[in-house]
């Protein structure tokens, strides 16, 4: 018997997994789908073989009903595969010997890593189709709360400095803009990765004698994958795009928690992640309402940011087929996934329950007074000074407001040509940070539109 093995990984873990871990794609990747994933692509090829007379039809039917891996000893196949250095030719065996006289046509033809790569493929999509659910249920969530805080006035920050109003609504319809475009990657991504691998030996179908390509179809048709042109054995490209589209997912929950993290701050006390009572901040003050959920999904997607300088590494094989840089994948392809995951379902917990604090974000709108409005006195002395000439005014009158306390409005009324200019009234009404947010209502509605309509068109075309 193997020894044990107990987990040592974040996305296995008992203790900390359900901090970072999706336990629905992990179970995606557990050995037994890896190796059932292997049985199904087995299967396809026999069943495929049986079609074009290349294995007998009953051995095909055997190898299907032996291609079941729920009884299977993965201790003893663990043993088998320390002992061979071999990570397939195990299971191979074991398929044979349960296969009986049809064990015979097991694997009929084909190498290692067409069965391999087929059943990461079958992964993937899997993989793929949970990410995608998730990622559109943070859509939503997105929607809802562009929808909810479209004329919500706060401050717009830049260098993390009090910048210009904008809203609420419009901080979340950037964001919401960002994950449809996600949502098209992910779509996007689809039928370059879905792509199922046979080529034998070095990818010429030798093999197979003449009916190689017309074999291949038929195998991807059962497993309802796509048919590449040629073999990818060394030809790593479309793995790796995957996997910085879920970094890229990944990067965005994480700045979504960060903004989060930021605006709870005491001193700016806008936002606030969920609480419930009995989550705790501190172990030794009692008092803290310290952001953790976002604080953990920061650093998972701190952790999924180099997996694409991995799979970017791995592209670089040699001539025919390479095992060298396998091992990078089966690492990589499976952690990416599981943390991204984790990550769009945490970010989107955190969303459902974000608490918004009205009375301070105009607390914050206000902080600088009039002194916020820079832009827009210096657009409105444009029209007569010309903008150059308007900045430097304004920006002198602005740099006197800074050290002297004073309002900008009457820093610039000190200014003779100024009042010839501009009164007293006009500029009251002008430097009020809620009659300067441009245009983002129409924007958040216009990022509102374009995302109804997408899911319009999606219900249409079913």
């Amino acid at each position: 018997m193997a020894p044990e093995v107990a987990p040592a990984h974040l996305i296995d873990s008992r203790v900390l997994g359900s901090l970072f871990a999706s336990p629905e794609v992990r179970n995606v990747f557990t050995d037994r789908a890896t190796v059932q994933a292997w049985l199904d692509a087995e299967v396809a090829l026999a069943e495929a073989q049986a079609d074009l007379g290349i294995v007998p039809v009953d051995a095909a039917r055997a190898i299907r009903a032996a291609a079941v891996s729920d009884d299977w000893d993965f201790d003893a196949i663990a043993l088998e595969v320390e002992r061979t250095a071999h990570p397939l030719v195990p299971v191979i065996r074991v398929l044979a010997e349960n296969s009986g006289e049809a064990g015979a046509w097991v694997h009929y033809g084909a190498t290692t890593q067409d069965i391999i790569d087929t059943g990461l493929v079958l992964q993937c999509r899997r993989a793929l189709d949970l990410t995608e659910h998730s990622l559109r249920q943070l859509i939503g969530t997105l929607y809802g709360l562009a929808e909810q805080y479209r004329d919500l006035p706060m401050v717009g920050r830049t260098h993390a400095q009090h910048a210009l109003p904008i809203t609420l609504g419009f901080k979340f319809a950037v964001l919401l803009a960002e994950a449809e475009r996600h949502l098209e990657r992910v779509q996007a991504v689809r039928p370059r990765v879905l792509v199922g691998q046979l080529g034998g030996a070095v990818g010429s179908m030798a093999s197979f004698g003449p009916h190689g390509p017309e074999l291949i179809r038929r195998m991807m048709d059962r497993l309802d994958l796509g048919t590449p042109d040629i073999a990818w054995h060394t030809a790593r490209d479309n793995l790796t795009e995957l996997i910085c589209v879920l970094a890229m997912v990944s990067a965005t929950c994480g700045k979504i928690a960060n903004e989060i993290r930021v605006l709870q701050r005491t001193e700016v006390a806008e936002l606030e992640e969920p609480f419930l009572l009995g989550k705790v901040g501190s172990s030794t003050m009692p008092h803290k309402r310290n952001p953790m959920f976002a604080e953990f999904v920061i650093s998972n997607a701190i952790l999924n940011r180099h997996a694409p300088a991995d799979m970017l590494a791995a592209m670089l094989q040699e001539h025919e087929r390479d095992m060298s840089m396998w091992g990078v994948e089966w690492s990589v392809v499976p952690e990416t996934f599981i943390l991204a995951a984790g990550l769009i379902e945490r970010t989107t917990q955190l969303l459902d329950g974000l608490i918004v604090h009205p009375e301070a974000i105009k607390r914050n709108l206000h902080q600088l007074g009039d002194l916020m409005l820079s832009e827009a006195a210096m657009m409105h002395l444009a029209g007569t000074l010309g903008k150059s000439e308007a900045h430097e005014v304004v920006y002198t009158a602005a740099m006197k407001a800074w050290e002297s306390g004073r309002t900008l409005r009457d820093t610039l009324l000190d200014d003779e040509s100024i009042r010839a200019r501009v009164s007293r009234e006009e500029l009251e009404t002008l430097l009020v940070p809620e009659s300067y947010l441009g245009s983002c209502q129409a924007l958040v509605d216009q990022v509102l539109g374009r995302s109804k309509a997408r899911e319009a068109g999606e219900a249409t075309h079913g």
